[in-house]
């Protein structure tokens, strides 16, 4: 595996790659990114992994401090897994240039996770799009726990026809129900047995379409503050009218200080 920590050396390297798939991280690697990983190995051949933990897409700096980071044993991971190419920029690495295409946010980012953190998914869009134009991947993969971000991606690269395609993979998860999340190695064991009973509650009651009932149980398992929990249809992006529709239940809620998200 060879690292870079310079766009300028990693795009003389990679110049010449004409199927290269891509996979951005923010470190903190689990079973989550190992699956996107072995996806992009086994249907791309060539990948790219990114770890930069990004500023722009945190609205507060004590979040952007708590976040994992476990740089030597994201390293290890990604040479035992065969990465060809791991990107490490700094700041001004990715921020010191004006890029050519301009950030397209769809109105879906004024919903769900942003209604509570205003200025997010343009920090996620802005870096996405910056890797983009220096990566210029054939693939991008994205996991579907993130559906928000996967979506607004989606839609920047559609509206900019960026010749990248955007590859949406299933949520993984361990055995306890809870979805993969770097934000779990800041969680003990008590807070994971939480986050787990949590899941699995929702999940048996998605589809008996009650909010008030879930909210409820979730503050007596010891959730600490539900930033909401919202019923979508993930290709119409409109509320079910009936339990009979196709329709995903989104959550957001906080155990002690860390905020994780949830959808299926």
């Amino acid at each position: 595996m060879k690292i870079f920590r310079q766009k300028i050396l990693l795009q003389k390297q990679i110049i010449n790659e004409k199927s290269l798939s891509f996979v951005p991280t923010m470190g903190g690697l689990h079973r989550g990114h190992i699956s996107l990983i072995k996806i992009a190995k086994r249907r791309f051949k060539r990948v790219i992994v990114s770890i930069y933990v990004n500023p722009k897409q945190f609205d507060s700096k004590n979040d952007f401090k708590r976040y994992p980071r476990r740089l030597s044993k994201d390293i290890n991971l990604l040479k035992n897994l065969k990465v060809n190419y791991l990107y490490l920029p700094n700041y001004s690495d990715i921020y010191s240039f004006k890029t050519k295409k301009k950030i397209y946010l769809h109105k879906f980012c004024k919903k769900l996770c942003g209604k509570k953190r205003k200025n997010h998914f343009k920090g996620v869009v802005n870096v996405i799009n910056r890797f983009l134009e220096i990566i210029k991947p054939k693939y991008i993969l994205l996991g579907k726990k993130d559906f928000q971000q996967l979506f607004l991606i989606q839609k920047h690269v559609e509206k900019n026809k960026i010749n990248t395609k955007v590859i949406s993979c299933n949520t993984v998860r361990e055995k306890n129900g809870i979805a993969c999340s770097s934000r779990n190695f800041n969680l003990n064991k008590k807070e994971i047995g939480v986050l787990s009973k949590a899941i699995n509650f929702i999940k048996k009651n998605k589809k008996f379409m009650n909010k008030k009932k879930i909210l409820n149980k979730l503050l007596t398992l010891g959730i600490k503050k539900i930033d909401y929990i919202d019923f979508l249809n993930t290709k119409s992006l409109k509320n079910p009218k009936n339990k009979k529709n196709n329709f995903n239940i989104f959550v957001a809620f906080y155990i002690g200080k860390t905020r994780l998200i949830d959808n299926f």
